[in-house]
């Protein structure tokens, strides 16, 4: 294999730092294993960030979510631990995780970590006619 899984979270220069937009990625492939049973668990990681002056480079958050595949963990822990990497890595002015998990025990688990620059205000929605 050429690539191995790691927990390093490679950034680059954000090319328009001036401005607030907003980077959105579906990320379908998660894994890791229930803490409990051992058992894999499933989820569909969506990330939503508005950078300030780094971006999170792709190849390297695909390598860093495949770090998980073997590791057990709860979804509330580890929706809030990829958030936290994430936001060390990138300092965004804005970012949301929201990881939806497959069923386990007949329940779907959906949880949304959020986390917010000091003195950032987002900007008013544009409603169109």
């Amino acid at each position: 294999m050429s690539t191995q899984p790691t927990k390093s979270l490679e950034t680059f220069v954000n090319p328009i730092p001036e401005r607030d937009y907003t980077i959105r990625m579906r990320l379908p492939e998660f894994t890791c294993l229930c803490p409990k049973t051992g058992q894999p668990d499933f989820a569909e990681l969506h990330l939503e960030y508005v950078p300030d002056k780094t971006c999170v480079e792709l190849k390297s958050l695909k390598l860093y979510i495949w770090s998980f595949r073997d590791e057990g963990a709860f979804h509330e822990a580890v929706t809030n631990r990829i958030l936290d990497d994430l936001v060390k890595a990138t300092q965004p002015r804005f970012m949301r995780l929201t990881g939806d998990f497959n069923v386990r025990g007949g329940i779907y688990t959906s949880v949304v970590a959020e986390y917010r620059q000091p003195g950032w205000q987002a900007p008013e929605p544009v409603s169109l006619p």
